[in-house]
């Protein structure tokens, strides 16, 4: 069930890298060819690379794709990898995501008290929903780790199940 969470999250969010990297050659085109720029479009690419962070997350701790030092990970057995990936999770991803979820949350509700958009002119509005994507990110990202540590305290107990 929660790896369904990241798996689903992770596939809504994967089509936005390519128009994020449509959006980035327009810009781009429009910059060295044209010698103009477009706030919109050049928040509009920041704003995409911010929600594919944010809500890939969670998808990519899912999937492996963290970097870890394989080189030892590697030649650990299953039951050295569960303890490695359980300590990981209980030492350090939990503590950093309540931390983030705690220290994000007067950052997102001044942002959302003061309405906050862009500091440009003419640039986009509504950067109070783009910052919770910060509490958001650290919420799936715990509710994956609680994934990964269940899958790993498995292991542990059921190594032949």
């Amino acid at each position: 069930m929660l790896d369904a969470i990241a798996t689903c999250t992770g596939k809504l969010i994967a089509p936005l890298t390519l128009v994020m990297v449509l959006l980035t050659s327009i810009v781009v085109t429009a910059r060295y060819l044209f010698e103009t720029g477009a706030v919109v479009l050049t928040e509009s690419v920041m704003y995409l690379h911010g929600i594919v962070f944010m809500l890939g997350i969670a998808y990519t701790l899912k999937d492996g794709g963290h970097v870890r030092v394989d080189i030892l990970y590697q030649r650990f057995s299953d039951k050295g990898r569960a303890i490695i990936d359980l300590a990981g999770a209980v030492f350090f991803l939990f503590p950093v995501c309540i931390f983030i979820l705690w220290s994000s949350f007067d950052y997102v509700a001044m942002s959302w008290r003061m309405q906050e958009g862009s500091a440009e002119p003419g640039g986009l509005p509504g950067v109070f929903v783009f910052k919770t994507l910060v509490p958001a990110m650290a919420l799936l990202l715990m509710l994956q780790g609680i994934a990964e540590a269940l899958r790993a305290v498995k292991q542990l107990l059921f190594p032949y199940a």
